[in-house]
């Protein structure tokens, strides 16, 4: 009986942890948004470094003029972090992880996310990274 108890108590804390947690507590309630990186033609990023730190949830605004294709990677980034949700013209994406974002054409994509792990990283246009288009996030 004492046995029993002690798990029914075990278990009436690991749900009370397990709850989302009131709107102080909740690191998704709202979103601190990032100055929007632009990917211009001509003169590459209009952002070349961040400053964030780990635990706070960000909001990412990527848009592209349309006139090169850009495949935009953060792969360490995105590896330490937890994504939340990637938006493209009012459509959510909830994925597991992310590699890469890429734009055909004209567009804008937003990235959620919340960075884990405290660091510096990479990001960047592939093949495009000697033409302004090489970045870094400074996770603290």
């Amino acid at each position: 009986m004492n046995l029993t108890r002690r798990l029914l108590t075990a278990l009436a804390v690991l749900a009370a942890a397990a709850t989302p947690a009131a709107a102080d507590g909740d690191p998704t309630r709202r979103a601190t948004r990032l100055d929007p990186l632009a990917l211009n033609a001509a003169e590459g990023f209009s952002t070349t470094s961040y400053t964030i730190k780990a635990g706070t949830y960000y909001r990412w605004r990527i848009e592209s003029d349309g006139l090169e294709e850009y495949k935009l990677l953060a792969p360490e980034l995105f590896r330490e972090s937890w994504i939340d949700q990637i938006v493209i013209e009012d459509l959510e994406v909830k994925p597991y992880g992310l590699h890469a974002v890429e734009f055909d054409d004209e567009g804008v994509i937003d990235i959620w996310f919340v960075p884990i792990r405290p660091g510096t990283y990479r990001f960047y246009v592939e093949g495009l990274e000697t033409q302004g288009f090489n970045g870094e996030f400074i996770v603290q």
